[in-house]
């Protein structure tokens, strides 16, 4: 053998030894599912993240699996091998809405996933029709409350569907506020806003990336953000809680793994994606979308879940929304 050949087999064995490729050996794409359609702001985030990871964690590729409201993509992540090489975008819905909302669940979403990080924070924000608002003279939260007491059910809402983000949070305002409104379901939150957009419903509750364009254009009314305070990113507009105490509902989302992924594979990606998270370009992009990027340990976003689960079975329970 020659002094090269035995210099490379050398390499080889103690490469294989120490557990790390050879510099330059290709390695396995790792599949980040997002059970959502792509464009939306899901898939936009992830496919940042994606691009940021790739020096600490190689190729990332973004499989959209939409479908059941986000269950089939979690089912599949669910499924799959526990080695790292398959995570998902978990989300409010998928995590911690769904479960109470549909009579049958295709994976356990306390169980079956091991945390890696939450990723976003979206805060929401209570919309008017801005020519509705003029026309009743709502120019803030207390007003509407005012008006709905005094006039309820001559109020609507609108959502993206019943069991939706936007018709619970509706449903939260309503029992909080002690007031009664119509709640209309669409089918989706597009038509939602453009019903909104048009006067065909007098207010939603909508996520403020989504709603972002129009309240500068003026042809929405921001009233309230729905986070436990005032919002960087809309910080003019005062919270929900500065008038319902203790109300505070946001849109989240962030990964996770198979149920059973070694505890050091969980802390290689989690270091990668929450330094990806920190980073000025990512904080810069998400900023644009209206979306607060969130980086956390694997046992905070584990807490934060089961919180939220158990948040929502109760919301879910008393709106009625049941979907199959």
């Amino acid at each position: 053998m020659t002094l090269r050949r035995t210099l490379l087999a050398t390499g080889i064995a103690l490469a294989a030894a120490l557990g790390t490729p050879l510099a330059g050996a290709q390695t396995k794409p790792i599949h980040l599912i997002v059970p959502y359609a792509a464009g939306g702001p899901l898939d936009v985030t992830a496919r940042a993240l994606a691009e940021q990871v790739k020096g600490s964690l190689g190729t990332v590729i973004i499989e959209n699996k939409p479908g059941a409201g986000g269950n089939i993509g979690m089912d599949l992540v669910a499924r799959s091998a526990p080695d790292g090489q398959t995570i998902g975008v978990a989300a409010v819905a998928t995590m911690a809405i769904n479960p109470w909302l549909y009579s049958r669940m295709p994976y356990d979403a306390a169980k079956d996933f091991s945390p890696i990080t939450q990723m976003v924070r979206v805060p929401n924000v209570l919309v008017m029709n801005a020519d509705t608002a003029s026309r009743l003279h709502i120019n803030s939260l207390a007003d509407l409350i005012a008006y709905a007491r005094k006039n309820p059910g001559k109020l609507n809402y609108g959502s993206g569907g019943n069991g939706s983000a936007g018709h619970l949070a509706g449903e939260m305002f309503k029992q909080q506020a002690g007031l009664f409104a119509v709640h209309i379901p669409f089918n989706g939150g597009n038509p939602a806003q453009l019903a909104l957009l048009s006067g065909q419903v007098d207010f939603n509750i909508d996520n403020l990336a989504t709603a972002a364009p129009n309240i500068k254009s003026g042809k929405l009314k921001a009233l309230a953000v729905t986070t436990a305070e005032r919002s960087k990113l809309l910080p003019g507009v005062p919270a929900m809680a500065e008038t319902l105490k203790g109300f505070q509902i946001d849109t989240w989302w962030g990964l996770v793994a198979p149920a059973g992924t070694p505890a050091d594979v969980i802390a290689k990606l989690n270091k990668a994606f929450t330094d990806a998270l920190k980073a000025p370009e990512t904080q810069q992009r998400f900023g644009l979308l209206m979306a607060e990027p969130v980086a956390t340990t694997p046992e905070q976003f584990g807490q934060f879940m089961t919180r939220e689960r158990a948040r929502y079975q109760d919301v879910v329970k008393r709106s009625g929304a049941k979907v199959d």
